[in-house]
């Protein structure tokens, strides 16, 4: 991991996304390596418009946004860094 380009504050996650991660080490690993990958400002899986607005985010204060796909079925998460650097969660989609 390189140097980080700004704070996560607190780390939260859903209900629905610990419960998961207690049940499956395979899903823990990828929400932490997807953390890794937010820290590193690897967006994942967004089109270029949104990378470029987080990337100017990083620089301006705005809110972060990624969105990571697990497994076969496609199943996505996102994790959201609000603008002030308090907090960044991680959840489902259909949680949002």
């Amino acid at each position: 991991m390189s140097e980080r380009k700004f704070n996560l504050g607190q780390i939260v996650v859903t209900k629905a996304i610990d419960e998961r991660m207690k049940s499956s080490e395979f899903f823990k690993s990828f929400v932490m390596r997807s953390l890794t990958r937010h820290i590193d400002c690897d967006w994942g899986d967004l089109c270029e418009e949104d990378k470029e607005t987080n990337d100017k985010s990083v620089e301006n204060g705005g809110r972060l946004f990624s969105s990571y796909i697990y497994g076969r079925d496609k199943e996505k998460i996102w994790i959201i860094t609000e603008w002030d650097r308090s907090v960044t969660t991680i959840l489902f989609p259909e949680e949002y």
